[in-house]
């Protein structure tokens, strides 16, 4: 189920919404009932919301919650030394989950062409590794992989973590505890959130008005990005990449890879707005998970502004536990190579995120030994604007081609002089156009500044714009509705994760 879909819109918000408030008034009068009466009911609302992708899903997400609930508990409850063995018996069931339901079938595949490769076929096996092409010499189905399981997975390590290091308490209420992992605004993908971050708004909370509009207006505006805008370059890139690459020419491959770099982020960046509007309705505060990533000046502020709850987890958890930035510059290096390697091998069993990671990595080490100073000079402003944007292209690339020959193909013809085969209007139509254009415009803080500027206006002026803003969420919103029913494109790319 996907929150832009006609089911959860129609169906199942309102339904989990009437029964939530409606519990809360008749337990009002009892806190501690109270307390349980909402969590309890969030808690089937997120069993029902993950388990009409399949009973199969539930069945994952349960071992996970008593794999870390128990571990939460031994970690706590353990004498020093035996709960660091508690800590790391219940990581590696997290990572050997995480590995055989996501990682299991590169690994088959790799195996299969790596005997090909050393029986005497060495360009077949070649060609099959990197096209990700089973030869089938082992009896073997593929695994499906399950909604969200790198977040919920990664979320679940955080807590054991943070309990070890006394920097969270350990929740011994059980249900409580699934609610965290599961509840299902952010349960699917993300964002990762920490449980010291809303252990207390879990024990006690209070849904007031203005949390309520706030989220309500924080999830119309992500449906819309999502939407109206991700939906609608998400065809022209789709059909671009469809196409035989070679003899596509550098117009129609930038103009895809153009588009699938708006696409990424209002697409994902949209289901984010979605999760914490949603969180704010139940009560809830979710930290922000982006920050205008495209107006970065470096790689290195990219991502401090991209995917903030994973760049964190991955800074908490992997880069500082290693040393980060407190040590030598070779172990410096190391540190940034190995979270970015991981990184790239977070988002999926494919050689092209590894890749993806791989670049990210080579260009932070190249800021920090000497392109950092360059970048920062006055006069590089706009140089240096242009050069993030050109890393974050090209590596979307290989994050959106199916395989790692087809990303080196494409990046070629974005770089091939001479016309190609097709033109570029043959792809745009004046939706697509209004929404490219719609997307480049918001991708800079736009809104912020007219947020800011109207609060120094006059109270009536003020007035006049917030009645203005409810008009224009409104009509977001049954705009937003009627794509939707019609049945266009819907799929959030960060589900495969």
């Amino acid at each position: 189920m996907v929150f832009s879909s006609v089911i959860f819109l129609n169906i199942f918000f309102p339904i989990v919404l009437v029964i939530y408030y409606t519990v809360s008034r008749l337990t009002d009068r009892d806190a501690t009932r109270n307390r349980r009466a909402k969590n309890i009911t969030l808690l089937l609302a997120s069993i029902a919301f993950y388990g009409a992708g399949g009973y199969k899903y539930l069945l994952l997400l349960g071992a996970v919650l008593l794999i870390n609930y128990f571990g939460g508990l031994a970690t706590d409850s353990l004498p020093s030394g035996r709960n660091r063995l508690a800590l790391l018996i219940t990581v590696i069931l997290d990572l050997g989950l995480l590995f055989c339901f996501k990682y299991l079938n590169l690994f088959v595949l790799t195996y299969e062409n790596l005997q090909l490769i050393i029986t005497g076929d060495a360009a077949a096996g070649w060609q099959n590794l990197l096209t990700l092409t089973r030869t089938g010499a082992l009896s073997y189905v593929d695994i499906a992989l399950p909604i969200g399981i790198s977040f919920y997975i990664f979320q679940s390590i955080s807590y054991v973590a943070d309990v070890y290091r006394k920097e969270a308490i350990v929740q011994r209420n059980f249900f409580d505890f699934a609610l965290y992992v599961s509840f299902f605004p952010q349960l699917i993908a993300g964002p990762i959130v920490k449980y010291s971050d809303i252990a207390s708004q879990i024990r006690d909370r209070q849904e007031t008005l203005s949390s309520v509009e706030s989220g309500i207006t924080r999830f119309i505006y992500g449906l819309s990005k999502k939407v109206l805008i991700a939906n609608t370059v998400a065809v022209i890139a789709d059909d671009i990449w469809a196409l035989e690459i070679k003899g596509l020419g550098a117009s129609i491959t930038w103009l895809g890879a153009i588009c699938y770099t708006l696409q990424i982020y209002f697409d994902f960046s949209g289901y984010s707005d979605m999760a914490i509007g949603l969180g704010r309705i139940f009560g809830f505060n979710f930290k922000e998970n982006f920050n205008y990533p495209y107006i970065s000046g470096s790689v290195q502020e990219f991502w401090r502004r991209w995917h903030l709850s994973l760049s964190t987890w991955f800074k908490e958890y992997v880069y500082i536990p290693l040393g980060g930035s407190h040590c030598s510059m070779a172990k410096t290096i190391r540190n940034i190579f190995l979270v970015f390697l991981l990184t790239g091998i977070w988002h999926g069993a494919n050689f092209t995120f590894l890749v993806w990671g791989l670049i990210y990595a080579l260009f932070l080490i190249a800021e920090r030994l000497f392109l950092r100073k360059l970048l920062q000079k006055k006069y590089a402003r706009i140089p240096a604007h242009l050069y993030t944007l050109f890393v974050v292209i090209i590596g979307w690339v290989f994050f959106r081609s199916d395989h790692i020959l087809q990303a080196f193909e494409f990046i070629r013809e974005m770089f091939r002089t001479g016309n190609g085969e097709y033109s570029v209007f043959s792809f745009l139509s004046m939706k697509g156009i209004i929404a490219i254009t719609a997307g480049i415009l918001l991708s800079f803080p736009i809104y912020p500044a007219l947020c800011a500027r109207i609060k120094n206006l006059p109270t009536r002026t003020q007035n006049f714009w917030r009645s203005a803003g409810l008009v224009w969420q409104f009509l977001l919103l049954i705009v937003s509705i009627t794509v939707i029913v019609s049945g266009s494109y819907n799929p959030f790319i960060y589900f495969q994760f």
